[in-house]
């Protein structure tokens, strides 16, 4: 992202015959939603005059508390490489949602992650770095132009054409990116059929997370000119892998310096590295409800399909929920693997973030790394270690994210409230739905 004034977007613009702008937000289920604007608008929105109805976005405001202000930041200005109208073409900008006082938006997701990162801040820390790894599948269209579940390849983890035959698409995807001044890091076909993961260079948490959200606005869109859907659904497919969000996190202290390195120390690890690991198991449980937030995200946390199902940690185990890959120095990083791109990256990084911090501010004491395949240990075994699993459903995981104080403070009690009244509602509607797998298993049974 650059640095901009109000002065240099009105004039690039211009020069760019720039006729439709994108005002962007993204609501509590982590859909990216926008207000369109034409370019006349444009000195209005940057001066903070454009409202919008907060009362028909699911978990904003009540009907009697509509009206809400959508306050763009300068600094992520962007005209989209791929959307250039007749007339001229389109920019976006994300924005921050205010309410007619003035007074920031307490549901607004990507203000909660700022007020974590201002409490990091106020600990001692400069930045909290963020590099994720999202998995997504691509399926053919059927004639209506509606997604199927149809592979459009067979291929496997790092296969070439003609075996993986979306190369084409997944290239198409990079160079896109890349003309939005992305820095890639890799692209290759992942484990499943049609299967794929794109990677690129870990950033500070908030412009980690606006990134993402327009990674998947591209994904989806260059998918679609390819004639293929994209989905970023954790579990699409029953018996083959799901797509993860491997999340690689570190802080810096306020040098510039990782904070998670320390060369004299055992497997080069800082104190605080340990203690952040430590808050991180702490509050496993609870944050999965939000980095795990759907009913599907649980068909993914289970042996054997490479998703951590154990509450652990190693330098050298990928069965482990918290791996440390082994670059060391300003490399130095915690990877949560148990994150699935399902998940509202900035209410994802805020829960991280608060567990990393609690751990930190309390000292905490991690427990030692575990270099045993944990998918060959029996639940009695790995109890006897004190090792716990994941929440294997979405309602267990709402439980222990209501008895986690730190994650409620972190949300906010707004953010909180309505997710967890979003949350228990997909769960009772999955609870009461009739399912195929019964109908096949007692229809003719009973």
């Amino acid at each position: 992202m650059m640095k901009m004034t109000k002065e240099e977007i009105l004039r690039n613009a211009k020069e760019e015959n720039v006729k439709y702008i994108r005002l962007c937000f993204t609501d509590i289920n982590g859909v990216l939603k926008n207000v369109e604007i034409p370019s006349r608008s444009l000195e209005d929105a940057l001066d903070n005059n454009v409202m919008f109805d907060g009362s028909s976005i699911d978990g904003f405001a009540r009907i009697q508390e509509a009206d809400m202000y959508l306050y763009p930041d300068y600094n992520t200005w962007l005209i989209l490489s791929w959307e250039v109208t007749t007339y001229g073409k389109v920019a976006m900008l994300f924005c921050d949602i205010y309410l007619p006082t003035g007074e920031p938006f307490n549901g607004d997701p990507r203000q909660t992650l700022k007020r974590n990162m201002k409490k990091m801040k106020n600990l001692g820390f400069k930045n909290f770095n963020i590099g994720v790894e999202p998995e997504f599948f691509l399926f053919k269209l059927d004639e209506k132009g509606n997604p199927t579940l149809e592979f459009n390849d067979n291929g496997g983890y790092f296969d070439l054409a003609p075996v993986d035959g979306a190369e084409d698409c997944r290239r198409d995807i990079v160079l896109e990116l890349e003309r939005l001044n992305f820095k890639m890091e890799a692209s290759h076909h992942e484990v499943a059929p049609g299967q794929h993961e794109i990677n690129f260079e870990f950033d500070d948490a908030l412009e980690a997370c606006d990134n993402l959200q327009l990674f998947k606005l591209v994904v989806k869109n260059v998918a679609k000119r390819h004639g293929l859907h994209a989905t970023f659904m954790p579990k699409p497919i029953a018996a083959i892998n799901g797509s993860g969000m491997h999340t690689n996190c570190s802080l810096t202290d306020l040098d510039g310096k990782n904070a998670f390195y320390d060369k004299s120390k055992n497997l080069e690890l800082s104190d605080t590295a340990r203690m952040w690991i430590a808050g991180i198991m702490k509050h496993a449980r609870a944050f999965t409800a939000i980095t795990n937030p759907t009913v599907n995200s649980y068909k993914r946390l289970i042996p054997g399909y490479e998703a951590p199902c154990y509450i652990s940690w190693s330098d050298a185990n990928r069965s482990a929920m918290v791996r440390i890959p082994a670059v060391r120095g300003r490399g130095t990083r915690t990877e949560i693997r148990s994150v699935d791109p399902s998940a509202n990256p900035y209410l994802a990084m805020s829960v991280i973030l608060a567990s990393g911090l609690d751990g930190i501010s309390n000292k905490m004491e991690a427990v030692d790394p575990v270099y045993i395949n944990l998918y060959e240990m029996n639940r009695e075994d790995r109890e006897k270690m004190g090792i716990k699993n994941l929440p294997e459903n979405l309602k267990d995981a709402l439980k222990e994210l209501k008895k986690d104080e730190i994650l409620i403070e972190a949300l906010g009690n707004h953010v909180f409230t309505k997710f967890y009244q979003i949350k228990k509602k997909e769960w009772d509607e999955f609870r009461i739905s009739v399912t195929d797998w019964e109908i096949n298993k007692y229809l003719k049974l009973i």
